[in-house]
């Protein structure tokens, strides 16, 4: 299976919709992703996802099915006491990075710079989450692999249209890395396209691997 992940275009966060800049964006990404040979589209529940997937389901003429636990991700406090840039888990990273801590540490939930945030549950549930839908798809986790359990093999391709702090939770998850790292490590552009593929073959067990990441070269220059 083809796992194509999308993150919404130019955002107007307050509206919950996208910009008009955000809109050509979709507008782009729809005719990049024309000739994937997607089978079905996936869409958080959030505006800003729902519109940048309705351009793509629109010129494949596919309807969109929402995934309520692929919204974007909280942070902040638990309990309300003060946290470090208010439990922003891409400040916080940058600052592990300044202070020489180890980004790759798999227990990075107890750091002092993520205890008491909200994200360290936010991140957990979207990697249980994502993991129960992959197995409604035909790809099962075991341990730290994912083996196709499709009769026949999975050959799909899927497209599912999120944001940046939900995909990095599950892209997390999906290659075993901790969540700190790949929020110093993979920043995605508005609109960009990232590609993961999964073993196809019936009863395989594999690992995923990238064919493409935070790719918005069909974006133009300068909306980025």
């Amino acid at each position: 299976m083809r796992l194509i992940i999308v993150r919404h275009g130019q955002p107007d966060y307050e509206h919950d919709c996208l910009t008009p800049i955000g809109h050509e964006q979709a507008r782009d990404t729809a005719e990049r992703l024309k000739d994937e040979g997607i089978e079905a589209i996936f869409s958080s529940p959030f505006g800003r996802a729902r519109q940048t997937a309705a351009y793509t389901a629109e010129k494949l003429g596919l309807p969109v099915e929402i995934l309520d636990f692929i919204h974007e991700i909280s942070w902040g406090s638990a309990d309300g006491s003060p946290i470090f840039a208010d439990g922003h888990p891409w400040t916080i990273a940058d600052e592990m990075v300044r202070r020489g801590d180890d980004l790759t540490a798999p227990d990075w939930q107890s750091h002092p710079l993520f205890q008491n945030n909200r994200v360290v549950k936010e991140a957990e549930r979207v990697a249980r989450e994502t993991d129960a839908w992959l197995e409604t798809l035909g790809c099962r986790r075991e341990g730290r692999y994912y083996r196709c359990v499709s009769p026949g093999g999975n050959k799909r391709t899927i497209a599912l249209f999120c944001h940046g702090g939900s995909s990095t939770a599950a892209l997390a998850r999906i290659f075993n890395l901790p969540f700190p790292y790949l929020c110093a490590a993979l920043h995605k552009p508005f609109a960009s396209v990232s590609v993961i593929r999964f073993g196809g073959r019936p009863n395989e067990l594999s690992l995923p691997c990238f064919e493409l990441l935070s790719d918005g070269r069909h974006v133009p220059y300068g909306q980025i």
